[in-house]
């Protein structure tokens, strides 16, 4: 028998006569902020965030889409799709607990049937950034890149998902969030959130992700890759994105660092090849 804390609803059986064909209403409601970890495997794909099995989810490429998948991921409810909604609570049991090896797990799908007819959606982040541009910079970065720029982002994507698997895992049992950088300790994060309330909250979630990138991005190596792959990582976020205050501060944040080490690996070395280098490197923050 399942525990009460995995039921959707109860209702109590009452004898009647034949002819009452009435249905007893059972109300199906879950309310679970207990986020559970994701399983080893699954880090460092894009299905981590979200599986594309909803008809409405439209790819993010041009000004005019990137702010209707903006507008329509905040508030899009993806219950509205039964067929998949139905799929995916057959599989509720295993799509619940921690470390599942389901082949419809992701953060999206494990959110839906943790929070039934509670009124909590699924960050949007998962979709409008999470996985659109783990898919995209899959499809079109990685083929551009060096050999090196393609370990960095392999690398970085297995970052973002640990880093935000570690800050959802410290708010379940504290109020305190600490993200640390390895390779430059100065460029951890620190943020508070309310007990359990971290992947409830749409606009604190976000905020949180976007915090976790700078470090995941460096301990990726984005500081020792060559200026080539620089430029092109920098020219990937659609250009509407950076009218976002939080794209703005995780560029720059990295884009300092990244100067800061490319002039200690030229120290040695003609000055202008290290002006013109840090010319190119920042320029795509303009």
């Amino acid at each position: 028998m399942a525990k009460d804390d995995e039921l959707l609803g109860k209702a109590t059986a009452v004898h009647t006569v034949v002819s009452n064909a009435a249905r007893v209403p059972v109300v199906a409601q879950s309310c679970d902020l207990m986020v559970p970890p994701a399983s080893d495997p699954i880090l460092g794909t894009c299905e981590f965030y979200y599986r594309p099995l909803h008809n409405e989810y439209v790819a993010k490429s041009g000004l005019s889409s990137w702010r209707a998948i903006k507008a329509w991921a905040t508030v899009w409810d993806p219950t509205d799709d039964k067929e998949v909604y139905q799929r995916l609570l057959a599989n509720r049991d295993k799509l619940i607990p921690g470390n599942s090896s389901d082949g419809l797990w992701s953060r999206h799908a494990n959110f839906m049937m943790r929070h039934i007819g509670c009124g909590h959606r699924p960050p949007a982040y998962y979709v409008s950034y999470g996985y659109y541009y783990c898919s995209t910079y899959g499809a079109h970065l990685y083929p551009q890149l060096s050999d090196s720029g393609k370990a960095w982002l392999i690398a970085a994507r297995t970052h973002l998902q640990i880093n935000m698997e570690k800050g959802l895992g410290m708010n379940m049992h504290g109020q305190q969030i600490r993200v640390s950088c390895r390779r430059f300790p100065n460029k951890g994060m620190n943020m508070t959130a309310p007990l359990k309330q971290l992947e409830v909250n749409d606009a604190l979630f976000k905020t949180f992700a976007f915090n976790t990138h700078v470090p995941a991005y460096l301990d990726g190596g984005l500081a020792d890759l060559p200026e080539r792959d620089l430029l092109l990582i920098g020219g990937q976020p659609n250009i509407e994105e950076w009218a976002d205050k939080e794209t703005w501060l995780q560029a720059i944040d990295s884009g300092l660092v990244v100067g800061e080490q490319k002039i200690k690996t030229y120290a040695k070395g003609a000055s202008d090849t290290v002006e013109n280098a840090l010319k190119k490197l920042m320029s795509w923050l303009r």
